[in-house]
């Protein structure tokens, strides 16, 4: 006579398939999401153009190597001092970039002591006192070159960098304002530390600048404030 199983001896093996292949598929998924989640594993990439003529692009994924680091540093230095000096009339645009929030692209790119310095220079207070007509001030930042950023000697972290700093005001731009800068930035990384989104995205890696100032005994690029009263 045939054996038969019993329904629930039955039940309790299918139950016990049911279950063995759920804890298969939540591994998986599991797995999945934590290799796909942006904030603890950043992936940068380097865009670079291959040719004017032809427009062509290269999407290169960036090595983790001292050489490129070396690189990146650097290039996160020019875009910060640009993203800190330049200034243009459009008082929206001033505000988000050199607002005290995570999304303002000093903040994001500062320790707290060096955005507080930066939060009380003249073109900061000026930006934010004045009303919501035209910002008559423009000033640009033209990097030499050849080498504007320089890795300090005996160092990992400090670098100097140097760039002409070009300001217009008054109401038809008439009157001019400036300088040969020179400025040695510290860098320290924070990329092992928590970081929330919008700061991740501004800055991937969690570069910060440490130490901010000039070289030459003069002040801060943005305290000219009292130019524009002469």
């Amino acid at each position: 006579m045939q054996e038969r199983i019993e329904p629930p001896i039955l039940i309790s093996r299918l139950m016990t398939f049911v279950m063995a292949t759920s804890l298969v598929v939540l591994f998986v998924l599991v797995f999945t999401l934590d290799k796909m989640f942006p904030l603890n594993r950043p992936q940068v990439f380097v865009l670079s153009t291959q040719s004017l003529e032809d427009k062509q692009l290269t999407l290169t994924e960036f090595p983790t190597d001292d050489a490129f680091l070396e690189q990146y540093n650097k290039q996160f230095i020019l875009n910060y001092v640009r993203e800190r000096n330049e200034i243009t009339p459009d008082l929206a645009i001033m505000r988000a970039k050199w607002a005290n929030s995570p999304s303002g692209s000093i903040k994001a790119r500062s320790t707290d002591a060096v955005f507080g310095e930066f939060a009380d220079s003249d073109m900061v207070n000026a930006v934010y006192q004045v009303s919501d007509e035209p910002f008559n001030i423009t000033c640009t930042v033209d990097f030499p070159l050849n080498y504007p950023v320089v890795l300090q000697t005996g160092t990992t972290d400090t670098y100097t960098v140097s760039f002409s700093y070009r300001c217009s005001y008054g109401p038809m731009g008439e009157q001019q304002y400036e300088r040969l800068v020179k400025l040695r930035i510290k860098l320290e990384s924070t990329a092992k530390s928590a970081m929330r989104w919008v700061e991740r995205m501004e800055n991937p890696l969690g570069v910060r600048v440490s130490s901010y100032e000039t070289t030459d005994g003069t002040q801060d690029p943005l305290n000219w404030g009292q130019h524009i009263e002469e």
